[in-house]
């Protein structure tokens, strides 16, 4: 029995396509792979559980701290509780290195009004 999934749950296929091309090339980069169809699905399938997973495991734990608004923190602590605590160090690195990235966009962002401004 398949299962319908709403198009708000449904993550892009491309996107997905493209990581999974990324991430074979990166371990043979010497040879080119086919990726059946069918275990595109699978990857998507599984990325969307995962997905699910994870947020409800975060809401859990934002709910016990008695807050509304889930933060990176929750997330953190959640993919600890679910036993994948290997990914919350690169996953720390990257929401650094993507605040940072945000800092710099939005300073220039801040000196242009300012000159509109005066």
């Amino acid at each position: 029995m398949e299962k319908v999934v709403s198009e708000a749950e449904e993550l892009p296929k491309a996107i997905v396509r493209r990581v999974v091309k990324e991430k074979l090339s990166e371990c043979s980069p010497d040879y080119d792979f086919n990726v059946h169809k069918d275990a595109h699905l699978a990857f998507t399938e599984s990325a969307r559980i995962f997905i699910h997973y994870l947020s409800a495991t975060a809401n859990d734990i934002c709910k016990e701290s008695k807050r509304q608004t889930m933060n990176a923190e929750d997330v953190f602590k959640a993919l600890e509780e679910i036993e994948f605590s290997e990914f919350v160090k690169p996953l720390r690195a990257s929401l650094a290195g993507r605040r940072m990235l945000g800092k710099r966009v939005e300073q220039p962002r801040k000196m242009r009004s300012k000159r509109r401004g005066k």
